[in-house]
């Protein structure tokens, strides 16, 4: 069967297809919008995806995605070099990052061990985290994996290979959202938020 599209138009939408959380229908969307709009606009879209793979590396220290290695945290002397903060993704710095409250490092791990996709610790950065921890300049490892089974999994993995250095070990605070009713909480949240509880 003869497709009605022109095979650019095909071509764009199937690599639209194969980003996560885009189906379809909005690879399509998105590749008729671009259609539509100024040819400026797919240039800079294309330049822009140009420079993501050219312009940008992984931090030989913390593993976060920069412009160069190592990256301005790893370089910022004002910032305290014996506490490192373990995450999942880089994502997830920039999240600690908006709150204005973290002065430490990081270690970014690039996901989580997930058994059943066949991510063990091999596929992510956690030899280099040993490495980091090893000579002997971190104080305080502070795992900020998400609280999913797999960021649980992966915090307590952690927590055991670093244990042997004298490493103090920390986990982020979890309770209650701020604005939400007790009512509507899961128990599991209301039972941290209980134990996590503190003097006012």
């Amino acid at each position: 069967m003869t497709s009605v599209l022109p095979e650019p138009v095909v071509r764009l939408i199937e690599a639209f297809g194969q980003l996560p959380g885009i189906g379809p229908k909005t690879a399509a969307r998105l590749t008729f919008y671009l259609l539509r709009r100024p040819t400026e606009l797919s240039e800079t879209l294309a330049s822009a995806l140009q420079d993501l793979k050219e312009k940008t590396v992984l931090c030989a220290n913390c593993f976060n995605i920069a412009d160069a290695s190592p990256c301005p945290v790893c370089r910022d002397d004002g910032r305290d070099h014996t506490t490192l903060c373990v995450v999942e993704e880089p994502l997830d710095v920039l999240a600690i990052e908006r709150t204005g409250e973290y002065r430490g490092l990081y270690h970014v791990l690039h996901g989580a061990l997930s058994p059943v996709e066949g991510i063990g610790p091999d596929e992510l950065r956690i030899h280099e985290l040993v490495t980091r921890a090893r000579a002997g300049t971190v104080r305080e490892a502070l795992l900020a994996t998400n609280p999913t089974l797999e960021g649980e999994a992966t915090a307590t993995y952690i927590a055991r290979l670093l244990r042997p250095f004298g490493i103090r070990l920390t986990r982020l605070a979890r309770g209650l959202p701020v604005g939400g009713d007790l009512e509507y909480t899961d128990t599991v949240t209301l039972s941290r938020a209980l134990e996590g509880r503190q003097e006012i």
